[in-house]
């Protein structure tokens, strides 16, 4: 369309000179005492060159009054434009491990005057990955105060930080600025929680992060299943007392309780507390369930009410699992303190012929010694030394 405009333009001139060729006109010019007379064609002709002389003169005025504007935007702009490849190059560097690299270009960026909150952020991480804590904190220092989306990467990244220093505490009031500031937990800050939740042994808020990431599908389902297991079990560590004890074992649901670490943890605690009672019937129920046979220990240390008929519980699972150390020890543990001589010689001999242990050793020499067999016992408790040195 410009082009259009300016051919019609040429077009008209052409017309115009043609016709004032011919035309024998002619203009007087009087300023007495002085008397100028031209054509009228020259007239026209020298009109239009002053306009096009006069329009010139004034777009350099112009230009050259703008001249420093200009100058400054142009510096300006090469400014931002080195600063942002100073970013780009910190970034590129950070992503590739080379951390002082990294630090260097994002500090170049920022005496560029590349003004975004990422270069601060790029160099804290930068200089925490070379452990230079204090450089990492001036950096984070830097890039407070800014928009809502840069003050959330910097208290991620402080976050972080804590987290690497084991500072679970602050890691989490980092996490907490960040909710009141009304951002939302996104799932990376959630998943930097969850670690922080750990590292306090905060079971209950570990628990609380576990359902926020698996309501929104972030967390494979079998770390999850271990995650959890993992905060019931430091739950019953920290109950004090029989009462917490029984009121934190009822509120783990039915498919922990009965899975063997949980099992084993609670009824250990249960027996330290002289409850065997309980811990037996938390290791039956999970034997039940399903076969462990690092449960068997436990079910033989701490003999309950009726022990006659924890043996025959015990035998009854013998029928399937003959050949299972663990539970002919247990069985002889059990016959060993209900006095039956024989039957627990019998199994601790069988234990010892499937698997030998310290554990079996010593329980067959401390029967030996209720049989008043010294020298046996004797030669038995140097088996279990032997097999202690062994590493057995």
């Amino acid at each position: 369309m410009k082009s259009l405009l300016w051919l019609l333009g040429l077009f008209a001139i052409a017309v115009g000179l043609t016709l004032a060729a011919h035309n024998n006109g002619y203009l007087v010019l009087v300023y007495p005492p002085y008397r100028i007379e031209m054509s009228l064609t020259l007239f026209v002709i020298a009109l239009l060159a002053g306009f096009v002389l006069g329009y010139a003169l004034l777009r350099m005025a112009l230009a050259a009054l703008r001249l420093p504007d200009y100058v400054r935007r142009f510096r300006a702009e090469r400014a931002q434009s080195r600063g942002r490849s100073a970013m780009m190059e910190a970034l590129t560097a950070f992503f590739e491990g080379r951390y002082a690299a990294a630090e260097q270009a994002a500090v170049r960026a920022m005496d560029l005057g590349e003004s975004s909150g990422i270069n601060p952020i790029i160099a804290a991480r930068a200089a925490h990955e070379l452990r230079e804590f204090d450089k990492r904190d001036a950096y984070l220092a830097a890039a407070e105060g800014k928009a809502v989306g840069e003050a959330t990467m910097r208290l991620m990244a402080q976050s972080k930080f804590m987290l690497d220093q084991q500072q679970p505490q602050s890691a989490l009031n980092a996490l907490k600025e960040l909710r009141n500031a009304g951002v939302r937990n996104h799932v990376g800050a959630l998943q930097l929680e969850l670690k922080a939740q750990q590292l306090a042994q905060n079971w209950d808020g570990v628990l609380e992060v576990l359902a926020q990431l698996e309501k929104r599908a972030a967390l494979d389902a079998t770390v999850g299943v271990q995650l959890r297991q993992q905060a019931y079990i430091g739950k019953l560590r920290r109950a004090e007392g029989a009462a917490a004890l029984q009121a934190v074992w009822k509120s783990i649901p039915s498919e922990f309780r009965r899975r063997a670490r949980v099992a084993t943890t609670a009824a250990g605690i249960f027996i330290q507390l002289k409850d065997c009672v309980t811990a037996q019937r938390i290791l039956s129920d999970s034997l039940e369930t399903e076969w462990d046979s690092s449960l068997l220990a436990l079910y033989g240390e701490c003999p309950g009410e009726n022990v006659v008929a924890q043996i025959e519980q015990a035998e009854r699972w013998l029928v399937q699992h003959a050949d299972d150390a663990a539970l002919l020890l247990a069985l002889g543990r059990l016959c060993l303190h209900q006095g039956l001589w024989g039957k627990a010689q019998n199994y601790l001999e069988a234990s010892i012929s499937v698997a030998p242990s310290r554990a079996a050793y010593t329980a067959l020499a401390q029967l030996l010694e209720k049989l008043h067999k010294p020298d046996e016992a004797f030669r038995y408790y140097q088996k279990s030394v032997e097999l202690a040195q062994a590493g057995g």
